[in-house]
């Protein structure tokens, strides 16, 4: 232990690259140390959309699920255990809301009047960020920020809904979501119902940059991505998208030349952990435990069926180096000042690696980010001064 302290005193002054060759619990407790004194950002949360799923929201004493949750991967203790300091809770509309009008906006407003309720209920453990001001000052007074965004723009049918959702808190919106809808079209539908950003979509665009909130391309098809790149005049940022690269064929994640341009224009890739992104393999591997699964009986939210998943995970070889390489490939590509933290926890089921299955385990990247040689500074733009910049410049 005492060689552990003197170790972490060191690194304070030189920089964690001293620590890439030491032992794996010396690397964990400086990622531990490191967290304890930089907010860690992590864009897409979907713990609103969890207690929706599980037939947990709004039913008497709902908010405290934010303390504790033993069914989803967010909760207050399990972030604190992990250094999570700035979780945007992802104000989710399902595609399927896009047949009736006006339940998409209805749905977005009772998502993030839940947000309000769990503040006002824990005022001494969360706080509002409308900004990154915000941020700043929740983190000294040791609070968790829940800013959020919005998944799936088909509650904006009117320029002067961008205004009203600002208003009431959103700081980005993904554009689409499973379906084309009338702002632009997604990569996983096939239609191409717009052939890209509609010409309202440009409008909202454009009214997203002049009231301050951060245009997401994730879920865009390529020609989408495309055209909010040639309409935005403010860095955008890909809340939840990896890196094509690894997952030839897979739209959803974000090829080379797109990275170059959202980094070009100064936004930001914030990297997704679950297996459905990491890697063409991967993905064919989870599909196949679920298929399992199912086979013997278990459900994936019982103790049983989680044992059974993060076992035939990690027995695949599957786990935090893989996220670690869609970093390494974005920073290698544009540089590290344009990566950062997407996990999609709460929003992907059980397809997350052993090692990075909830929000207590940041410092397991983390730690192997020192391994591969990242440094303190080089951290500290990942875990969240990446998407701060992009904030501020968007506000």
């Amino acid at each position: 232990m005492k060689k552990t302290l003197l170790l972490l005193c060191a690194c304070t002054l030189v920089g964690c690259a001293s620590l890439k060759n030491a032992s794996p619990e010396e690397r964990l407790a400086h990622a531990h140390a490191l967290l304890k004194t930089m907010p860690l950002v992590d864009t897409h949360v979907d713990f609103p959309e969890s207690l929706a799923e599980h037939d947990e929201w709004y039913k008497p004493n709902y908010t405290a699920h934010a303390l504790r949750h033993p069914i989803g991967d967010f909760d207050y203790e399990r972030a604190r255990a992990g250094g999570l300091t700035v979780p945007f809770m992802s104000i989710y509309i399902p595609s399927s809301l896009q047949k009736t009008p006006g339940r998409p906006r209805q749905m977005a407003d009772s998502l993030i009047n839940m947000i309000y309720a769990i503040v006002q209920a824990y005022p001494e453990k969360f706080a509002h960020a409308f900004g990154t001001g915000d941020v700043t000052r929740n983190f000294a007074a040791g609070k968790i920020s829940l800013p959020m965004g919005m998944e799936n723009g088909a509650p904006i049918t009117s320029v002067a809904d961008v205004a009203y959702f600002h208003q009431r808190g959103i700081r980005y919106v993904t554009l689409t979501h499973g379906r084309d809808n009338q702002i632009c079209d997604s990569s996983y539908d096939t239609l191409r119902t717009n052939g890209g950003l509609s010409p309202f979509g440009r409008e909202v665009v454009r009214e997203m940059n002049r009231v301050g909130i951060m245009v997401d391309i994730s879920h865009l098809d390529d020609k989408s991505a495309w055209d909010v790149l040639a309409v935005a005049r403010k860095p955008v940022v890909a809340t939840h998208s990896g890196s094509r690269f690894f997952t030839p064929g897979f739209e959803r994640n974000i090829p080379d030349t797109l990275i170059r341009a959202v980094a070009a224009q100064g936004g930001v890739v914030q990297v997704p952990f679950s297996l459905y992104f990491l890697s063409s393999k991967s993905r064919e591997v989870y599909q196949a435990i679920q298929k399992e699964l199912k086979n013997q009986g278990l459900d994936e939210n019982t103790d049983a069926g989680r044992a059974f998943i993060r076992t035939e995970i990690g027995r695949a070889g599957f786990g935090v180096s893989q996220v670690a390489d869609h970093i390494d490939h974005i920073k290698n590509l544009v540089g590290v000042e344009h990566v950062g933290f997407g996990a999609d926890y709460d929003g992907v089921g059980r397809s997350l690696p052993p090692d990075l299955a909830d929000v207590s385990m940041y410092p397991n990247l983390l730690a192997e980010l020192i391994r591969r040689g990242y440094s303190d500074s080089d951290l500290r733009k990942i875990c969240g001064g990446n998407l701060l910049r992009v904030w501020k410049s968007n506000e």
